[in-house]
């Protein structure tokens, strides 16, 4: 492996702003502030840690490079040294690709919580079933990340599972590990009801959003309309009394939330608002990203819901993700979230090839 040079003057920059931030912390006025100085340190601190272990490698590299060229030395001592040499020079090479795919343009959203959406798509009430086991799946990941799941609605399947669900993911970095799984997943099994054994396939889509916060996206009372009516569906006499539903339209974008899973008006509003920024945060993102990008596509995980990312296949028990021809073994394994961070290593690590690749070229 060729040794990777990095540049000096970009470190120095990253210490020094550093050093900026927590001087700033010392002194910063109000709690956006301090959120925003606190998540930068956080963020920084570990390349910093990196670049001062990598340079103190250096610097063990050039006296053992110094104690070779002694010709006092005794075969054995001179072996030893040369091991030493290979040995820095490993660890050196490691740190420097840490460090190099650390200095790799982040994602402004990366640390945030998440808004999943996963719909029923073709195939009626086993798309419906679908959905279901796709968000369970999501649901049991994030319980073994330690992050919380609230759901903000949702409209159950006649035989199951959902035609729709939205939940909120509260996690630190749960986007940057769920930001990959939007788009069309596909599974293929002999449902309950076919008496032939006859393989169907179906869909869902899944759609993960970054949760916006209150500091992200500035809202003008003024645009909004807000609606208030009865919740639908399942709940007894108290639904079909009260009007707790509420709709917020976004007057500006056309964008449309409806909330309707809290019995009170106030915590709907709330929850709506909430997913209205998340939405309205996503599509200032979007935008962002088409004036900085020119070509979609050489990005991985776009978004694109129209793109077939990965299939279920319950007969052969594999899970394929087409974006990098992976295929596990070990479908089950995956459904019930533990084997989930697999797919998701594998994307995030195929993000950053192309990523490093493109800064090759």
């Amino acid at each position: 492996m060729a040794e990777i040079i990095l540049p000096e003057d970009k470190l120095d920059a990253i210490l020094s702003r550093h050093g900026q931030v927590q001087r700033d912390l010392e002194s910063a006025a109000g709690p956006a502030e301090i959120i925003a100085l606190s998540r930068e340190a956080a963020q920084l601190g570990p390349v910093v840690e990196a670049i001062g272990a990598y340079r103190r490698i250096v610097q063990e590299l050039a006296d053992a490079r110094v104690i070779l060229e002694d010709g006092s030395l005794d075969e054995e001592m001179r072996a030893l040294a040369q091991q030493e040499k290979a040995d820095l020079e490993e660890k050196r090479d490691r740190l420097a690709q840490d460090i190099r795919v650390a200095l790799l343009p982040r994602d402004m959203a990366d640390d945030k919580s998440v808004i999943l959406e996963v719909r029923a798509g073709t195939g009626g009430d086993e798309a419906a079933l679908f959905a279901g086991d796709l968000f369970r799946m999501y649901a049991r990941y994030a319980e073994l990340r330690g992050w919380k799941v609230e759901i903000s609605s949702e409209s159950e399947g006649t035989a199951g599972g959902y035609k729709e669900v939205i939940a909120e993911i509260h996690g630190e970095g749960a986007y940057a590990r769920l930001k990959f799984e939007s788009g069309v997943h596909r599974v293929q099994r002999v449902p309950n009801t076919e008496a032939s054994g006859r393989i169907h396939t179906s869909a869902a889509t899944v759609a993960v959003l970054p949760l916006a916060e209150e500091v992200d996206v500035s809202i003008n009372e003024a645009d909004l309309r807000i609606d208030t009516m009865r919740a639908g569906g399942a709940g007894g006499q108290h639904v079909n009394k009260t009007e707790s539903a509420v709709r917020i339209t976004h007057i500006p974008s056309g964008v449309v939330v409806v909330v309707q899973d809290e019995r009170s008006q106030h915590k709907n509003r709330a929850r709506a608002m909430s997913i209205l920024r998340t939405r309205l945060f996503d599509l200032e993102r979007q935008r962002l990203d088409s004036l900085r990008a020119a070509d979609r596509k050489a990005q991985l995980g776009s978004g694109d819901r129209s793109e077939r990312i990965r299939t279920y296949n319950f007969p052969q028990g594999r899970v394929t993700d087409h974006r990098i021809n992976l295929t596990l073994y070990k479908l089950e394994a995956v459904i019930e979230g533990g084997a989930l961070d697999e797919l998701i290593a594998a994307l995030i690590t195929d993000h950053q090839a192309r990523l490093l690749a493109g800064e090759d070229e």
